[in-house]
């Protein structure tokens, strides 16, 4: 009972990863593909007013009724997870690359490359998150490349670390040593034998810092500091609504039930390939 105990539980697991991956990337491929599909599926211009629909219930026109400015929040909610989706990914890219490769660079030569990364990321690490990221935006001015630029001075921090730890781990073992010995440039070491060992902890992580970055998006939109209007976004589709959430609560609602989805699939799956991609 014992051995098939032992030999049922790894089993059990994997199959626990595989339904949470299978699930998280389900509702995320419904969300992308409903994304994309907007021009296609909605009825409605996501920027043209109706004065004469202004605050509709939702009906077979305006499936989730319609704003303040009568726009169709449906149409609007669609064309805001194209965007918020693209920020989020996209956002993601400069840090993962910036961090991972000095990460790797301080981990694999330590002394004062090694230091000044550190300090670099315990500098950073000294401000709550959020907080840098608003700073940096107000001073930016709003508007998506103040948000890139904030999320690529801010984010990188996080992959960094997870690197730095990892290769200093990895430039002991035996296969860096046989690649050294070999002579092997420090290049052709770090890019082909040591980062594609070490990989996994950051791509994974990446899948978290997306639905952080979504959220600041929502965040800094909320705050009249991120997306500009009238350009559909989560953020200001939940400010733009909550002066009616006692007499239309899907206005702000919907919007911020969307958020939570999309963070709950980008979660599973980087539980997922967490355990997915960890070595048995």
């Amino acid at each position: 009972m014992t051995a098939v105990s032992r030999s049922a539980s790894p089993k059990a697991a994997r199959g626990r990863r595989s339904f949470s991956l299978m699930i998280g990337a389900g509702l995320l491929g419904v969300i992308v593909v409903l994304a994309i599909l907007a021009p296609w599926i909605t009825p409605h211009d996501p920027l043209a007013h109706n004065l004469d629909s202004i605050l509709a219930p939702p009906s077979s026109d305006y499936l989730l009724g319609t704003d303040h400015l009568g726009r169709d929040v449906w149409t609007r909610l669609l064309y805001a997870a194209r965007l918020d989706l693209l920020i989020g990914v996209g956002a993601v890219i400069t840090p993962f690359v910036t961090g991972t490769l000095l990460g790797a660079v301080a981990g694999y030569y330590g002394g004062r490359i090694d230091l000044a990364v550190s300090a670099a990321t315990d500098m950073l690490f000294a401000f709550p998150y959020y907080v840098l990221i608003i700073a940096l935006v107000f001073s930016l001015g709003p508007g998506i490349p103040s948000i890139f630029i904030a999320m690529a001075i801010v984010a990188w921090v996080s992959y960094a670390r997870i690197v730095r730890g990892e290769v200093l781990s990895a430039r002991g073992q035996q296969y860096v040593m046989a690649a050294k010995t070999l002579g092997y440039s420090d290049l052709r070491i770090i890019v082909r034998h040591i980062l594609p060992n070490v990989i996994t902890q950051p791509v994974t992580y990446a899948m978290s810092d997306i639905v952080v970055i979504i959220v600041g998006v929502v965040t800094l939109s909320y705050l009249g500091l991120g997306v500009p209007p009238p350009t559909p976004d989560w953020g200001s589709m939940i400010a733009s609504g909550q002066s009616y959430l006692t007499t239309q609560w899907q206005l702000s609602t919907i919007p911020g039930i969307a958020v939570v989805i999309v963070g709950l699939s980008f979660s599973l799956i980087g539980d997922g390939l967490t355990h997915r991609l960890r070595p048995e």
